[in-house]
């Protein structure tokens, strides 16, 4: 160690996780640090970083960190950490002080970088959360060596803020939290109170209070002061004389016919904004209606008649009452020392008071009808009132102006509640909040006079959930009973697939057997989002956004992901959980990419799939790969076998142990007749379908296939889909254009069999390749006369090791006698030719040692690409492209039909050869 602190710790990277990941079973948010010089300065050897890191955040006291104990941190702390986990626990302990129960969180060093280290901590709150993290580095940072313009207070302030800023409102957050005891997933759908509950076909929409079985025309009626109180006399209820005004003087002359003392306050005006009560003379109607005018959004004020009493509030959950609270306006009791303003401030010091809805009660404001009130009691805001006293400053007993509440639920006399559920009923709200004004709630209010002064949509719950006196009421459980009555689901069955190659067609396998069963299916792949067979977008839709799209369409009742390691490594999986996790193979692809750089931290990546799935769900792992065979001690639910391994194999042998203890699992069981896929469940053996008979394995050619319908058909099997559903959507599966574009596409063109794929890394076309050979063997014994040639046109991405492009090369030269190379439009950072250059390397090598390909070209446009290899191809002959954008390269193969070559035009100078990005390269 040499030298002093710098204040160098810096955060390089971050990413937020919004679902299960590599690090977390749930969201989190993740900073790669850089400590600097700070490396060699663990917090033992900085004198006084404890004790002033303890005097800033007092919340760290109760880390226990690894210690497992209370103060186990603190202990950390004393001994020597290093600033990485300082700053992890730093960003906690920030979300706690606003309020967010966060607890989980980890800092690794980063592999092969001195210094660098990974920072991972949950949050609830997204914005928060980063915010979190960027003040804890700025901590740290200042605690190391003090900077002068930082201002802790105020910087902790300013968090605060924006912390409420984003922050739920207490009625959706009661709601939420009700939500989450049962299980019920939500979505966040904007930076407000706009929250979905539940998924696709089974979600309901929330803001704040109001639901998506809130009726528009009810609101519009509530929003209506004067069409309320005609509506709600018409029923008999108790309500004010009122007429609606629009001009001083007509609200004048309605105040003299209803009689003295009235109510001014506006037709469609919310939270006692613009309300005069007690009104005495015609000069203070006057006077009123100008102020009830400026809150009305129509300019139509409503003058009725003074109703004396208390004021309630009911509030109204489906047609029952839920909760009552008497509200008290803002006021001030006096204690003989201090003026009416240091009242008002004390007040508004107890932390339970907050701007606005931001806690559960809201700060007491001086305005000037707070003013004009207190001296109207005779003191004046400098006055010292006696000790005792009461002095109002506000009239109405609203919440949202620094009024308190006091809970009457139980007091309340029936006759009453039963009026206040016939209000409701009568303007249709299922969530309404029912003013009361009235002598005494626990006495009936035709007896002993009273009214309804207003029906309000949208209620705030505060006054009943956070009550300044009184037990509070649990009222958002009627709310979710309303939305999701006991019994009823919430959740749609999610089936995920990953994996190295294949994951595309067995999701679309997946999809396709459940679509035969009537279900209405959202899918995400590489292709892009499809609801119901409709392609919705046209994008590589592997990730979590596009997962969480199909998780918001209300049509979807059961949703299969394709999901790439990009997405889970850049932001997780997106949603909690999957019911059913596909793993079918992990193999050497995109490594060297995001900190990943062996197949064994692929298959981390791969397993967070499984980790994901519940007690009750059911993991699909193919037994013949090892890496993938290994994630079943990651997987709390049960797991179902795939194998393609014969029987009296080391992998059949465990599988059938397996099902002895009541496993699950699908196998082939060969015979003359050809291969059986088995369903075994237990010691029961199903039999399920001949691969052969399979239209998308090509009569068993195609092995890749044969695999991902074992994987597909037990995925469907352990979503609960009968064998009978599971066999007809396999026999009615086939790779043509139009269910499977892009992968293992079958055309005929001049009579040249092309096939199209997708087929972009080694492994990949090492099982292609295994279908060529088969294909052309039985091509090959059908032709007497000539040997039919296989030609290749291949491709990868420019994101891939040297060392892969090279292998792609030369796999493809084992099983083409023509490689042609090209690119694909988007490089990913290299130069053109690059990656062709170091494929074509790779099918001379194989070329040189023997390999069957003959000759190599390169012909860098892809629809450059697919034309020369059709130009060179003859009657017989089997072509297999390896495309990129698909729909075009289709396109172009309609153009080689005879109908379309006759109008074409095409001459010898528009030849593939005259393109100057094409070159051959014999052996």
């Amino acid at each position: 160690m040499s030298g002093r602190p710098s204040p160098d710790l810096a955060i390089t990277e971050t990413r937020v996780y919004r679902g299960a990941n590599v690090w977390s079973y749930d969201r989190a948010i993740h900073l790669v640090v850089d400590l600097g010089s700070l490396e060699e300065f663990p917090t033992s050897t900085l004198p006084g970083f404890t004790d002033h890191m303890m005097t800033m955040l007092p919340g760290l006291r109760e880390h226990s960190c690894s210690r497992g104990r209370r103060g186990g941190f603190v202990e950390r702390l004393h001994e020597g950490t290093w600033l990485g986990h300082v700053a992890e626990h730093c960003a906690l302990a920030l979300q706690q002080v606003v309020g967010h129960d966060v607890r989980r969180g980890k800092t690794r060093a980063v592999k092969g970088t001195t210094g660098v280290y990974n920072v991972i901590y949950g949050y609830d709150d997204e914005q928060v959360g980063l915010a979190a993290g960027r003040l804890a580095v700025r901590l740290v940072n200042h605690l190391v060596q003090a900077d002068p313009e930082f201002d802790w207070d105020a910087e902790l302030e300013s968090f605060i803020r924006r912390a409420q800023r984003t922050a739920f409102g207490p009625s959706t957050q009661a709601i939420l939290d009700e939500a989450m005891s049962r299980d019920i997933p939500w979505i966040r759908l904007n930076q407000y109170s706009l929250v979905q509950l539940g998924q696709g076909v089974h979600a309901k929409r929330i803001r704040a209070t109001m639901t998506s079985e809130t009726s528009a025309i009810a609101v519009d009626i509530a929003s209506d002061k004067d069409l309320t109180t005609r509506l709600l006399g018409a029923a008999g209820l108790p309500v004010p004389k009122q007429e609606s005004v629009r001009t001083a003087d007509q609200a004048a002359r309605v105040a003299v016919r209803i009689g003295f003392p009235v109510v001014v306050k506006p037709l469609d005006g919310n939270h006692g904004r613009g309300v005069c009560l007690n009104l005495e003379n015609e000069g203070e109607v006057r006077e009123a209606f100008e102020t009830a005018k400026g809150e009305s959004k129509r300019g139509v004020v409503v003058v009725e008649s003074f109703v004396t009493g208390k004021d309630y509030r009911c509030l109204i959950i489906d047609g029952r009452v839920a909760a009552i609270a008497e509200r008290v306006p803002a006021s001030v009791t006096g204690d003989g020392i201090s003026t009416v303003e240091q009242l008002v401030d004390t007040a508004n010091a107890d932390p339970r008071r907050g701007v606005g809805h931001e806690k559960v009660l809201t700060r007491i404001k001086v305005d000037a009808a707070a003013e004009a009130l207190v001296a109207e009691q005779g003191y004046e805001m400098t006055a010292v009132p006696p000790e005792g006293q009461v002095v109002k400053l506000a009239l109405t007993g609203n919440m949202s102006t620094g009024g308190i509440s006091i809970d009457r639920t139980l007091e309340a006399h029936p006759e009453n509640a039963e009026i206040a559920e016939e209000a409701a009923r009568m303007i249709g709200l299922d969530i309404a909040g029912i003013d009361f004004i009235c002598p005494d709630i626990t006495e009936p209010v035709r007896e002993t006079g009273g009214a309804i002064c207003e029906v309000n949509a949208a209620p705030g719950f505060r006054m009943h959930t956070h009550p300044t006196i009184g037990d509070p009421q649990f009222i958002a459980k009627p709310v979710v009973d309303m939305l999701f009555p006991p019994g009823t689901p919430s959740r749609i069955p999610i089936v995920a697939v990953t994996g190295t190659n294949g994951k595309t067609t067995t999701s679309r396998m997946i999809s396709h057997i459940f679509k035969g069963m009537g279900h209405k299916v959202g899918m995400t792949s590489t292709d892009g989002v499809v609801i119901d067979e409709r392609l919705l977008i046209r994008a590589d839709a592997s990730g979590p956004r596009s997962a969480r799209m199909v998780l918001q369409n209300p049509r979807v009742d059961l949703a299969v992901f394709e999901v790439a390691r990009g997405g889970i490594l850049r932001e997780g999986l997106g949603y909690e959980r999957n019911d059913v996790a596909v793993v079918l193979n992990v193999a050497p692809d995109h490594l060297g990419l995001r900190g990943i750089d062996t197949v064994e931290q692929l298959a981390d990546v791969k397993a967070v799939l499984v980790e994901a799935v519940p007690r009750d769900g059911h993991a699909v792992l193919n037994a013949d790969d090892p890496l993938v065979r290994a994630m079943r001690r990651r997987c709390s639910g049960q797991v179902v076998w795939i194998s393609m391994d014969e029987p009296g194999s080391e992998t059949r042998d465990m599988i059938d142990a397996h099902c002895r203890r009541g496993g699950k699992a699908l196998v082939l069981n060969p015979s003359e007749r050809g291969e059986m896929i088995v369903v075994k469940h237990g010691p029961r053996e199903m039999q399920l379908a001949w691969t052969h008979l399979l239209p998308s394995t090509f009569a068993g050619r195609a092995r890749m296939n044969v695999q991902n319908a074992l994987a597909a058909a037990a995925a469907a099997f352990a979503t609960g889909a009968p064998l009978h559903d599971i066999r007809q959507g396999l026999r009615t599966f086939s790779t043509n254009y139009y269910l499977s574009p892009g992968r293992l596409n079958e055309v005929e063109v001049n009579g040249v069999n092309v096939v199209v794929d997708y087929c972009h890394n080694a492994p990949g076309m090492k099982m292609l390749g295994d279908f060529v050979d088969r294909t052309g063997d039985s091509m090959e014994s059908s032709h007497a006369l000539a040997r039919p040639s296989r030609i290749g046109v291949i491709a990868t991405a420019g994101d891939r090791r040297d060392e892969d492009m090279r292998e792609l090369g030369e796999v493809a030269a084992r099983h083409f006698d023509v490689v042609v190379v090209r690119e694909d439009n988007q490089l990913r950072g290299k130069e053109r030719g690059y990656v062709a250059d170091l494929v074509t390397d790779g099918v001379r090598s194989a070329m040189e040692d023997g390999a069957r390909c003959k000759q190599v070209e390169v012909v860098l446009d892809e629809i450059e690409a697919v034309r020369h290899a059709m130009s060179r191809a003859n009657a017989g002959d089997l072509l297999v492209l390896c495309v990129d954008k698909h729909a075009a390269v289709m396109s172009e193969l309609e153009n080689w039909s005879p109908q379309a070559q006759a109008g074409s035009g095409v001459t010898d100078e528009s030849s593939p050869g005259a393109d100057p990005d094409y070159y051959t390269a014999d052996a």
